[in-house]
């Protein structure tokens, strides 16, 4: 609504409705109170807007500014738990080794007291200190010289075989391509700082252009895992985790999607958000199983999966809605929410579902709550004027989100008819949360090549860490030709 549509009667408009009679003022009343509706939607609308923040709806914390809401958690603190280290943790202080690397003997020459000389005396004990410490490093270069001989009886010219991966003139070996990968696809670092810090580590600079390009031998090299990865996720894992953010390449927003399970991950950027790059990504169109996701609309385009909702988001929105609207019907919903996870958790592991009459209680009490926050929230109906355009009468946020209650509530409600898919779907949120943090670092990708490299990178280190493997130690078995694979991926069919 711009300015020109707000309607304000004028003085003389008011006298003439007061002298045309009774009817001529109930047509101005309601005209203004429909501008005064359209107002105050319009205020409500931008209040909305300004009291979102990322712990009542599903912006990100890097979008509160410096201003911090105060913390609200859900979850209920423990009364006998202090806080740090509870009791039978296990530290980890730094304990002495049986057998360390260097000895080194300080010897005890004279009495401290009298300066008599003790060294003909026989050493009685010793007490030992160990140091924990990194040797001074320097790159090594190892020449490889291949034999060249003649054969004197035929004349052929024969040469000795390089060992496999020694194929240039000169070249980076495997460790220190290991290295590279490691601090710009795991840590994070700046291209230029991965050069300096070489030459400071080991006085030898690499160029931009070769960390870039180590980076994208390391995607091919963990190319076939991903692949396989991708292909494990179609069909047989139960449920696997959906999620999608913005992501910059080529100065252009595009969209990183990520597919992964407690043992998996995979990630692809894609210039859409929507079914288009959710069909290249090539899982959903296959899939079987559960999918859990948030309520973004292009994922119930699959009919085949069977949909789980993350609750985190749900009571994000219910949190916004109790706070800005003050509707009880929304904290009572908060309520019963957590209650089915409380024995949802107690259940796990010990059945598949909760007992069918549980269940159907807490539908019930969830279809009450809904029914009275309908009553809260009565439909939008074009009034007046407007009843002759064309489209769906806007609605207020706490009617939108009774309406997707209803509309998803299996989905909803399937953590706790399935013990094997989770209340929310932080699987997804935490694989995510890392590649933002690459975007804070960098802004983005200069290529779409770097991005798909990056992807394959991550979504490998990922799933080796998923499955009991340090970064590094997987990176180094992936630049040497024998890049990690979990054992599962390996079996037939």
């Amino acid at each position: 609504m711009n300015r020109k549509e707000i309607y304000i009667p004028t003085e003389a408009a008011v006298r003439t409705a007061y002298r045309e009679g009774e009817e001529a003022v109930v047509s101005l009343f309601h005209r203004v109170s429909e501008t005064i509706m359209q107002l105050a939607d319009r205020i409500q609308a931008l209040e909305d807007r300004l009291a979102m923040d990322s712990h009542n709806s599903g912006k990100p914390p890097s979008s509160d500014g410096y201003i911090k809401p105060a913390p609200k958690s859900l979850r209920k603190r423990h009364k006998k738990k202090k806080n740090g280290g509870q009791t039978g943790h296990s530290g980890n202080t730094l304990q002495m080794v049986q057998n360390p690397d260097r000895v080194e003997v300080h010897r005890m020459r004279q009495c401290r007291h009298c300066r008599v000389s003790l060294e003909e005396v026989v050493v009685q004990s010793v007490e030992k200190r160990q140091v924990f410490d990194i040797p001074p490093v320097k790159m090594e270069v190892t020449e490889h010289r291949a034999e060249i001989k003649v054969c004197p009886h035929c004349g052929t010219r024969n040469k000795a075989d390089f060992p496999e991966g020694v194929s240039q003139t000169v070249e980076y070996g495997p460790e220190f391509k290991t290295q590279v990968a490691y601090f710009k696809d795991y840590q994070f670092v700046a291209v230029e700082r991965i050069c300096e810090m070489m030459e400071d580590f080991y006085g030898h600079r690499p160029s931009e252009g070769t960390v870039l390009r180590i980076s994208l031998e390391g995607a091919e090299r963990v190319l076939s895992v991903q692949e396989a990865v991708r292909e494990y996720l179609k069909v047989p894992v139960p449920v696997t985790h959906h999620d999608e953010t913005g992501m910059r390449v080529e100065g252009k927003n595009c969209w990183l999607h990520t597919v992964s399970t407690e043992f998996l991950t995979l990630y692809v950027v894609h210039a859409k958000r929507g079914q288009i790059a959710m069909d290249a990504m090539g899982v959903l169109p296959s899939r079987k199983g559960v999918a859990m996701h948030d309520c973004w609309k292009p994922y119930f385009a699959y009919p085949d999966v069977i949909h789980a909702l993350c609750n985190a988001h749900l009571l994000r929105e219910l949190i916004f809605v109790q706070e800005q609207y003050g509707q009880r019907w929304a904290e009572d919903m908060i309520a019963l929410l957590l209650e089915m996870k409380t024995a949802a958790d107690k259940a796990r592991g010990k059945r598949d579902t909760l007992p069918g009459r549980q269940v159907r209680e807490f539908e019930r009490r969830y279809d009450e709550i809904l029914r009275a926050g309908f009553r809260k929230n009565p439909k939008h109906r074009r009034a007046g004027e407007e009843k002759g355009k064309r489209g769906r009468v806007g609605q207020s946020k706490p009617r939108n989100l009774l309406g997707r209650m209803r509309e998803h509530k299996n989905a909803i409600l399937l953590f706790m008819r399935d013990l094997r898919v989770p209340f929310d779907n932080n699987q997804a949120e935490r694989d995510i949360r890392m590649v933002k943090v690459k975007q804070k670092v960098s802004g983005g990708f200069r290529s779409w090549e770097g991005s798909r490299a990056f992807c394959l990178i991550r979504g490998y280190i990922s799933t080796a860490r998923k499955n009991g493997q340090r970064a590094l130690a997987a990176l180094r078995l992936a630049y040497a030709g024998t890049p990690f694979k979990p054992e599962f991926l390996l079996q037939p069919g």
